[in-house]
């Protein structure tokens, strides 16, 4: 039987709610009889075919005690209360067969908690062996049947005696995936979407002399001009602010959000009146918490247990805040001063102590923002929250982050290709890196990093200052059709400088350009120029590099007649205007002006954010990949092998062999030898045969002679092993293998990194590449995109398509490898690392010489299995 702690969740309803879901208890008895008291006739007559008015205590007891093996029941809690109960139970014993049935409180119908428990309840179920759920519904229960069906799985049903018999199989499909999370971006968005968007603002630690943090949240609240009710809670003033003042929320209608700037040991007292008065969120700029020690850790998760206890999302601890510019809202819930510029960017920042700089850095840039989230600590609301939102949201076209750590990266990965697909989204990430992510950190321009956001479709920058850059371009302006720049300029040398860098960008210089107009051009033709060259068909982006101590008339004649009259281009521009800081404040913008000028003091800012920009724009204009069936596969077997050999332990003596076989990966069989048993082994295996020392630092060194190649027979496998003990000792033990035809020598990795989740790396075999770090990486589960993009992707790629001559090798064998791989490494969470090495492709076909892997015990990873917080 699985761990049942592990069944235990938080989730979110389909109205932004959060809920607790876990196994039912034998001390859950008075509870299940007083929801069952809570009951209408109706529900109880649809749930149990009878009138049933109270439970008789042979039932209670069978309800209560399960053994979680072949009897299995949820309890949902919400305040206290439990408001539903969802349970399976084994058709005999050794069934794969199970009934389900679950029943939802009256009050609490149609927020899609029947949905969450059938997640819940298949996922207990198949790791319990059960492969097939039944139901009997009423026919007039519209509801329920509607809850089945809609789920995404196969069903059958019938009727007969008056009943609706369901029966489907649990395992998942790309349907029931994809109406899983599309129910799950839908609650994620509802959730924030009550915070951003709140009728009424509660604020807690204002002192009544006007001094302190909470103060300031309510001036900030004020001056921003919040379209709701605002609320200061004080222990005694009456009036606070210049605002009545409460000294409890209870009885107050219509708070959706509480901002708390109260001691942190004061935040729990504050989250119980929230909670007493039905407020949907809190956000908690109060220090002391997580990032304080040990003690502020515990604190940390009591807290952020009882708002999920409350049914509230807590945004923080330890964080700026909130905001949203929309006019109808205009919420400024930050420590900084002044709401953001009105705009379509929405803006994710985790550090609270960058935050105010941040914002004031897109102030000065002209950048406007739609909404504005710092989550702090991070312990509830986070990231990929505010992505799920920002996708759908009407008043968002790109999305800028600022991250330090990844707490749910298989969900990042997902649902940030889904919004690029949509709206562009660029990110900045802390450069420190944990030590397997070291692993996929190669060279100095960190491409391994680069590379798995990049396969996401974000557009990773290195620094804040490139953040906006980006944001800028990506601000409510066309993409970039292709990579061929136009460059109209008053100054030769800033067009020879962008002919210079827009190579290391990705960028080709458009024909017919850089066009010089010389120092003497007025405003008016260099504008004329420009919007030529946004005209112009055989240009996918434009860049205006204007030098205005060279030209007559106002400095910032051509930023505002260029803002102006290039608004609803169809290509992109970037104005640059070096050593002259006027060019780049907010004097050339307009509050009501949502997509402001991209302006930039230097031509290498200009031309990296394009190429970015551009590179991005490709990717999106590629057919989306699919995660497409293999043939061989066999999952359950694998997760067989993968649980046995966890639990052994694996050598390098070809263990993990047997586990790539139920992938349909073929390793070339290995014997390992020494002595006089080398070549009687050679004799078994079948000659040619080929000798390597086993010890993992020597084993592929051709080089340093501890491979020898096609030894025809046992006297040539004799002297070549004597050969092996000269240069490398006395009873060396070797690894005996059969002769394969020769290719081309490749490496395939996989890393689970606790900050990307598992990746796949695909680089060339030999040492150079080893030392260079020519390794390509994409996150799993790899596309057939993906892999078709990865085997293209190391700079040493050229090999394999015939260089110099040679003879292409077998690109869709490769790729079919590492669809299996990313396959194997999706769905064995304990497999930690696993190496292919080497792989000798070959222009018809492929041989796996070697593998090692490492496997732990199970750990569930966070986007797998149902929904969960």
């Amino acid at each position: 039987m699985n761990d049942v702690s592990e069944r235990a969740a938080d989730v979110l309803l389909s109205d932004g709610t959060t809920v607790h879901l876990r196994p039912i208890r034998p001390d859950d008895a008075d509870r299940i009889v007083a929801l069952h008291s809570r009951f209408s006739e109706r529900t109880r007559y649809l749930r149990y075919f009878s009138a049933y008015p109270r439970i008789p205590q042979r039932d209670l007891d069978r309800f209560v005690n399960v053994d979680h093996h072949d009897r299995e029941a949820f309890v949902v809690e919400h305040a206290g209360e439990l408001i539903a109960v969802g349970r399976y139970d084994r058709l005999g014993a050794g069934s794969h067969q199970a009934e389900v049935a679950f029943v939802v409180e009256d009050a609490h119908q149609g927020r899609g908690i029947g949905s969450v428990l059938i997640e819940h309840l298949i996922a207990a179920a198949s790791g319990e062996g059960i492969t097939e759920f039944e139901a009997d519904v009423l026919p007039v229960n519209q509801a329920m049947l509607r809850v089945f069906m809609a789920a995404g799985f196969h069903i059958e049903r019938e009727f007969a005696d008056g009943v609706v018999h369901l029966w489907f199989p649990i395992a998942a499909t790309p349907d029931s995936l994809r109406v899983q999370q599309a129910r799950e971006q839908t609650a994620d968005a509802r959730s924030i979407g009550r915070l951003l968007n709140p009728r009424g603002v509660a604020v807690y630690g204002v002192r009544a002399d006007g001094s302190g943090i909470g103060a300031a949240l309510l001036s900030h609240l004020k001056g921003a001009g919040f379209a709701g009710e605002l609320v200061p809670v004080h222990p005694s003033a009456e009036v606070v602010g210049g605002l009545p003042a409460v000294s409890s929320l209870g009885g107050t209608a219509g708070i959706d959000l509480a901002v708390v700037a109260v001691p942190a040991d004061a935040v729990p007292g504050v989250v119980a009146d929230c909670a007493a008065a039905g407020v949907h969120g809190v956000v908690v700029v109060s220090a002391g918490f997580a990032e304080a020690g040990p003690d502020g850790a515990q604190a940390q998760a009591a807290l952020l247990r009882a708002v999920r206890d409350s049914g509230m999302r807590l945004v923080g601890p330890n964080c700026l805040g909130i905001a949203n510019t929309d006019p109808g809202v205009r919420l400024n819930a930050t420590l900084a001063p002044l709401l953001p510029r009105a705009g379509r960017v929405g803006f994710f920042s985790q550090s609270a102590a960058l935050g105010t700089a941040l914002l004031a850095e897109a102030d000065r840039r002209g950048l406007g923002l739609s909404t504005f989230v710092s989550a702090g600590n991070r312990a509830d609301v986070s990231g990929n929250d505010a992505l799920q939102y920002w996708r759908e949201d009407p008043h968002t076209d790109a999305v800028l982050l600022y991250l330090e750590t990844f707490g749910n990266p298989r969900k990042f990965a997902r649902i940030a290709r889904e919004l690029a697909r949509r709206k562009p989204v660029a990110a900045v990430a802390s450069p420190v890196r944990t030590p397997a992510l070291a692993a996929v950190t190669t060279g100095p321009d960190a491409r391994g990093v680069a590379a798995l956001f990049a396969s996401s479709g974000v557009i990773r920058v290195d620094t804040v200052a490139e953040l906006f850059d980006v944001g800028l371009l990506i601000a409510g302006h066309p993409l970039p059709t292709g990579d061929r720049i136009a460059v109209v300029t008053n100054a030769a040398a800033l067009g020879v400088l962008t002919v210079a860098k827009a190579p290391a960008a990705g960028l080709r210089i458009a024909e017919g350009y850089p066009r010089d107009l010389g120092p003497a051009v007025t405003d008016l033709d260099f504008v004329r120029a420009v919007h030529e060259a946004l005209d112009d068909e055989a240009v996918d982006a434009v860049v205006a590099a204007y030098a205005p101590a060279l030209a007559e008339g106002d400095k910032l004649g051509v930023a505002e007649l260029l803002r102006v009259s290039t608004a609803g281009a169809p290509r992109p521009l970037a104005l640059v205007a070096p050593a002259d800081p006027a060019f780049t404040v907010a004097p050339a913008y307009s509050d009501d002006d949502p997509a402001p000028l991209p302006m930039f003091p230097a031509i290498e800012e200009a031309v990296r954010a394009l190429g970015r920009v551009a590179r991005y724009a490709a990717w999106r204009r590629e057919p989306i990949g699919t995660v497409p069936p293999l043939p061989g596969v066999d999952t359950a077997r694998g997760t067989a092998i993968a649980a046995r050999l966890a639990a052994e332990g694996l050598g390098e003596r070809g263990e993990a062999d047997e586990l790539l076989a139920a992938y349909g990966v073929t390793v070339v069989p290995s014997r390992w030898a020494a002595g006089e048993r080398v070549a009687p082994v050679a004799a078994e295996i079948g000659f040619p045969v080929a000798l390597k020392v086993a010890t993992r630092q020597w084993r592929h060194r051709i080089d340093l002679g501890a491979v020898r190649l096609n030894l025809t027979s046992a006297a040539l496998v004799e002297e070549a092993y004597r050969e092996l003990e000269r240069l490398f000792g006395l009873g060396v033990e070797v690894v005996v293998q059969p002769m394969v035809a020769p290719g081309v020598a490749c490496v395939v990795e996989v890393v689970d990194d606790p900050s990307f989740g598992p990746v796949v790396g695909f680089g060339l075999g030999g040492e150079a590449a080893d030392l260079l770090g020519d390794r390509a990486w994409r996150p799993v589960p790899l596309t057939d995109r993906d892999a078709a993009a990865l085997v293209r992707a190391p700079r040493a790629a050229p090999l394999l398509t015939g260089y110099r001559g040679a003879a292409p090798v077998d690109l869709d064998a490769l790729a079919d490898l590492l669809l299996r791989v990313g396959r194997l490494v999706d769905e064995q969470p304990s497999l930690s690392s696993l190496t292919l090495n080497p792989i000798l492709a070959r222009p018809s076909g492929l041989a796996v010489l070697h593998a090692t892997a490492k496997l732990a015990p199970h750990q569930p990873r966070p986007d797998q299995g149902p929904r969960r917080l």
